[in-house]
């Protein structure tokens, strides 16, 4: 009696809401403002759309037939892990990890915004230290390297490295071409200190969630290869989720054709084609 009394008293307040909803619409209104008032961190915006289409008019617009649309701001989640590891053999250092929650990559640089090349495909295949072993020394000489070299570096009987070469090959990570067996991703840029060189300022920023691109992998995946990636004295100190400004710059093409280039409002500079794809 009580569990039918409970449905019942579900359904008469769901209807009642429903007919709020639909009759109200100022009370929609403040659902959706209470919504927006969610605030989430992001870098700062530091160009503006209409300076950004200032300077790229010429590349942008070829000719008088081709025309501005109304430019869009979104933002792109990124994870920011504070972390700690070893520089060398006697000095720790600190420092700051941006890492794409899109794309899976790590920035190198915020001035620049150059990223790595190889982690998410470490990340879709699931690459454990083990795997790591043989990705970093691969990519610290150049990309490739002989059996004899491998086992050499690593120390580890023949059965051991076998099994990790192999590993690597069926998750796509590594191919063999002869005695040689080089890292699967073109131009790859895996070899770099696990560390963000940052200085821009971090604001937070009232943002709308429709405003907020879909995360493709979750802090946890990133955080697990990176400790795979980095060794044993990589330590995450702390992580937040952060959020870059990304303008959508609209060109109308003469045949009714659209061209969208997407920009970093934090650098002002265009974005490579990863940020494309939402």
């Amino acid at each position: 009696m009580r569990l039918l009394s409970v449905i019942t008293s579900f359904i008469f307040a769901s209807f009642i809401l429903s007919w709020i909803w639909f009759n109200y619409p100022e009370a929609r209104v403040y659902i959706y403002d209470f919504i927006s008032r969610k605030k989430f961190n992001t870098l700062e915006v530091r160009y503006s759309a209409e300076n950004i289409m200032d300077v790229h008019r010429r590349e942008l617009l070829k000719d008088s037939a081709h025309s501005f649309l109304e430019p869009d701001l979104k933002f792109h989640p990124y994870l920011l892990m504070e972390v700690k590891y070893n520089r060398s053999s006697d000095k720790t250092s600190e420092g700051i990890i941006l890492w794409s929650l899109t794309d899976g990559e790590m920035v190198i640089s915020t001035a620049s915004w150059d990223m790595t090349h190889g982690f998410k495909d470490c990340i879709g295949s699931g690459a454990d230290k083990n795997d790591f072993k043989i990705i970093n020394i691969l990519a610290a000489r150049g990309g490739s390297l002989d059996r004899e070299t491998l086992s050499r570096i690593l120390n580890v009987d023949n059965d051991t490295l076998d099994g990790w070469i192999e590993t690597c090959r069926r998750k796509n990570l590594i191919v063999q071409n002869g005695n040689n067996y080089r890292l699967h991703f073109q131009n790859p840029k895996m070899q770099v200190i696990p560390e963000t060189k940052i200085d821009q300022s971090i604001v937070t920023k009232a943002g709308r969630y429709a405003a907020r691109i879909t995360k493709k992998f979750r802090p946890a995946q990133i955080e697990g290869m990176a400790r795979s990636a980095f060794g044993n004295d990589f330590a995450i100190r702390k992580k937040t989720e952060i959020f870059l400004p990304v303008y959508s710059i609209v060109v109308q093409n003469p045949d009714g054709s659209l061209m969208t280039t997407y920009f970093n409002a934090l650098n002002g500079k265009k974005l490579s084609q990863s940020h494309h794809i939402e």
